[in-house]
């Protein structure tokens, strides 16, 4: 018979344990902060760059082996080889995420998912709950994780945005749940479609009492056996709010309305209410960036240009969804990056489809293989640089229109994050225009 493995419910119970810490980035700091001299700590990346952390290909996962449990960042696939490899020799895997969810209150919990819209989602139920004067922190792939010591975690609500990285290592559910969205993303990750989406939903169906809120689609309808806690369809869209809130397309309509339901309910006020009480609000609501926001509205020569920063739709369905937005004006896509293997096609066929002038501009192998799927009567582009990108969209639109920034791919192939890609898109927007400005035939 093999060793008994060691199943912790909280960070407790790893004091005076052997612990692993796989993964040496965001998460990974925080939870050796958490943890500080409570545990033995063994520090293992795959690409270390600070001393006292060890390579995993270089004695780090032989070390992980002597340890008890092992936190592992979410960037680790959960079925890589080397980690399938430390469950069979007794280690239990398992997240820092999932340690700090066993101790919470979960009663105070309210935790979003989805393949697009969970961070503006997350945005808007914490500026809801503050407008109910509820103290509420947004936490995870929003912002610092949730057991870093640095965060205060003295009474309030917990609004956590999960990713389909962190969704499928939990085993326990917040009392609410958020699914706003479902559709391709991540699969170098997670295998395959059907795989990414057991283990985005993986979330609805942890054990304990939990109500499942979900937007009313029927991507989601299609997944139901796939779906667990007391399942709540959204079916209203609010574009009023949305669009008082400065939040563009109807995929925001539908997050504005989530986002009021889950309210509602955690709070026990009508809906009606807490709708006023952000309405009275709005010019206190500041909307993400990179998440369909104008990053620049100007004239030049006498025709009007829209830059909009879509930075963080690093998958096809929030490009798509981008596409709604702007039915009529004539369009420059700037998209591509990091190719991980997701299908472009739906992209494609409404590019294709379009009727107002359509071009696109690509970046990275992903855009290539995008522009290698549209029609003749879409002009396409490749480029190397965002400077060249920007560029090249304003000139492209001889009668001014939108430059659409949705990259439907990952910026790993050249930036650290979205962000920086993001930032670098806005720059370069901002550069163009800082030129027709010298001409004196610009205002923004």
């Amino acid at each position: 018979m093999g060793k008994a493995v060691f199943r912790p419910t909280g960070f407790a119970d790893l004091v005076g344990r052997r612990v692993g810490i796989f993964g040496w980035g965001v998460e990974g700091r925080a939870a050796a902060r958490r943890l500080g001299d409570l545990a033995e700590l063994v520090l293992v990346d795959d690409a270390p760059n600070e001393p006292g952390v060890l390579a995993s290909a270089d004695g780090g996962l032989d070390a992980l082996a002597t340890c008890e449990v092992v936190l592992k960042s979410p960037g680790i696939p959960r079925r890589r080889d080397d980690v399938l490899a430390l469950e069979a020799r007794g280690v239990l895997v398992t997240s820092a995420l999932n340690l700090w969810l066993g101790e919470a209150p979960r009663e105070r919990v309210i935790a979003v998912t989805g393949t697009k819209g969970k961070s503006t989602t997350t945005s808007l139920i914490a500026f809801f709950l503050e407008r109910l004067n509820h103290r509420a922190r947004r936490v995870g792939n929003i912002g610092a994780p949730p057991y870093d010591p640095s965060v205060d975690d003295t009474g309030g609500w917990w609004v956590l945005e999960v990713s389909s990285f962190q969704s499928v290592d939990l085993t326990s559910a917040p009392a609410f749940v958020v699914v706003t969205s479902l559709g391709s993303d991540h699969l170098d990750w997670h295998g395959t479609l059907e795989q990414y989406h057991r283990d985005k939903l993986a979330l609805t169906r942890a054990p304990g009492a939990h109500v499942t809120l979900l937007a009313d689609t029927p991507a989601l309808r299609e997944e139901s056996d796939q779906l667990g806690g007391t399942l709540v369809w959204v079916s209203e869209r609010d574009h009023a709010l949305a669009e008082a809130l400065h939040l563009l397309g109807p995929h925001n309509d539908a997050n504005v309305a989530l986002a009021l339901a889950v309210v509602a309910r955690a709070t026990n006020t009508p809906t009606r209410d807490v709708r006023a009480a952000a309405l009275a609000g709005v010019s206190d609501f500041v909307p993400l960036a990179g998440r369909l926001t104008v990053a620049r509205e100007l004239t030049h020569d006498g025709v009007g240009f829209r830059f909009i920063d879509d930075g963080l739709a690093t998958a096809p369905l929030p490009t798509l969804a981008a596409l709604e937005v702007f039915t009529t004006e004539p369009l420059v896509l700037v998209a591509g990056g990091f190719d991980r293997g997701v299908d472009y096609h739906e992209l494609a066929v409404r590019l294709n489809s379009r009727e107002p002038e359509t071009h696109v501009v690509t970046m990275g192998p992903a855009g290539e293989r995008l522009a290698s799927l549209l029609a003749p009567a879409v002009t396409s582009a490749h480029v190397e640089t965002m400077d060249q990108g920007v560029s090249l969209a304003v000139s492209l639109l001889d009668r001014g229109g939108v430059v659409l920034f949705s990259p439907a791919a990952p910026s790993f192939d050249r930036y650290r994050n979205w962000e920086e890609r993001s930032r670098d898109f806005v720059r370069a927007v901002d550069d163009v225009t800082r030129e027709w400005s010298l001409g004196g035939d610009s205002n923004s």
